[in-house]
């Protein structure tokens, strides 16, 4: 498709820092250590027992550091654990499909002293008042005790008092395919925690580390967490992880790009909380960024391009690394349709952009922003046309010296850092 270059040429663009929350755990394995310095499970604990320990997909920061630490705590205890991948349907809904998903984060028998045991066979638990039936995998039923790690953090689906964290692994990550299937479907704010504490009652859940990050992806806190105090810590360390959520600094934006898109990233692939749950669920348009576009899918998932669809416009080189099945079989089991749809694709970064300034009025005073991802918000770069609005938030710096917005002769996009 070609499409002419705006009038007037590309918008200049000026660099923006965002001055955000870093306090960050140096030592991994201290703090781990630490958190089981009042640890004491010896009434419940028999030397030689077997841990599963429940690692789910998502790109926590030094996971592999803190599944190494909580192995050899276990190990320290007389315990001998190992590994289940507890992530619903990702990696194609495939035990060798959720075992490279975990190589790829870094978490392998190598890597962390415990050998990673994945298959995709559930137990069902029974249905809960609301209909909903629970499962569990059979490798944390078999095993004679649980131990969760996950991250709290705002979910990308669905609004609730608890949303991503302890209880979301035990209920969808260890539910294998078949529970989040059912849950998602039942609905997962209203399922969740019933659904947790069901498993709870036939598993023995030793406990769970709950991680909080800052708004630079680091690790801002590392706890552990008793069973049956999940669904409590869960709320409380949500509200924590809410006001460390980095989020654009501007409501409404023209054009919106975004490099990368993935599953390392976000759930969704990139974060309606971010972007705006109305893209892909209907409603209000806030905040409001008129076109999206998106140029790459990350190697780290694997093909699954989840949340392409919430996009206005791609890429090819994005569209060659669509993994359907991966992705399809992602979306069914969200729910979220509209997520695995694909949008218009232009064959570069360039052609991509040009068509969407041809549809503003004027361009030179386009309200544009290109963020790296929407987990990495620290530096964004933006039009002329939003200064103004920038200059005026506490704890943004703007860079003075424009540049003109540039491609290279293949139409890729200038470097983010450059």
């Amino acid at each position: 498709m070609n499409v002419s270059r705006p009038a007037g040429g590309y918008p200049d663009i000026y660099r923006i820092t965002q001055l955000f929350e870093n306090t960050a755990v140096a030592d991994v394995t201290e703090a781990v250590h630490a958190q089981f310095a009042g640890f004491n499970p010896k009434s419940r604990v028999k030397a030689g027992q077997r841990v599963a320990v429940a690692v789910g997909s998502r790109g926590i920061d030094r996971i592999d550091e803190i599944v190494a630490a909580l192995v050899a705590e276990l190990k320290s205890l007389g315990l001998v654990p190992f590994v289940i991948p507890a992530m619903g349907s990702h990696g194609k809904a495939t035990a060798q499909g959720q075992k490279d998903l975990l190589a790829g984060l870094g978490v392998s028998e190598q890597r962390v002293g415990a050998p990673v045991v994945s298959n995709m066979e559930t137990v069902s638990l029974g249905n809960l008042d609301s209909g909903a039936e629970v499962f569990v995998a059979a490798d944390a039923l078999d095993a004679d005790h649980l131990f969760a790690v996950n991250r709290v953090k705002p979910h990308t689906v669905f609004r609730a008092e608890v949303e991503s964290g302890l209880c979301k692994m035990l209920a969808v990550g260890c539910g294998k395919r078949e529970g989040a299937d059912s849950l998602h479907k039942a609905g997962l704010g209203e399922n969740i925690v019933s659904a947790a504490q069901r498993i709870s009652e036939r598993v023995s859940v030793l406990g769970g580390l709950a991680v909080v990050e800052n708004s630079l992806d680091k690790i801002y806190r590392i706890q552990l967490v008793a069973a049956d105090e999940f669904a409590e810590t869960d709320r409380r360390l949500l509200m924590e992880a809410k006001s460390l959520l980095p989020r654009i600094p501007v409501e409404r934006l023209d054009i919106l790009i975004v490099d990368e898109i993935g599953k390392n990233i976000s759930g969704a692939g990139l974060d309606p909380n971010v972007i705006g749950f109305w893209r892909r669920d209907g409603g209000p348009r806030l905040p409001d960024y008129g076109i999206l576009i998106l140029l790459d899918l990350t190697s780290e998932s694997h093909g699954n391009a989840i949340g392409v669809g919430m996009g206005d416009l791609i890429t090819r080189r994005l569209a060659d690394k669509i993994d359907y099945e991966a992705t399809y079989t992602n979306v069914m089991t969200s729910g979220k349709w509209r997520s695995g749809a694909t949008p218009m694709t232009l064959d570069s970064d360039r052609a991509a952009v040009e068509l969407a300034l041809s549809k503003m009025d004027d361009p030179e005073n386009v309200r544009m922003a290109r963020i790296r991802n929407t987990l990495h918000l620290e530096t964004l770069w933006v039009s002329r046309s939003v200064l103004p609005e920038l200059r005026q938030i506490t704890g943004v710096k703007v860079d003075e010296q424009p540049r003109r917005l540039a491609f290279d002769t293949a139409g890729r996009i200038f470097s983010f850092s450059g």
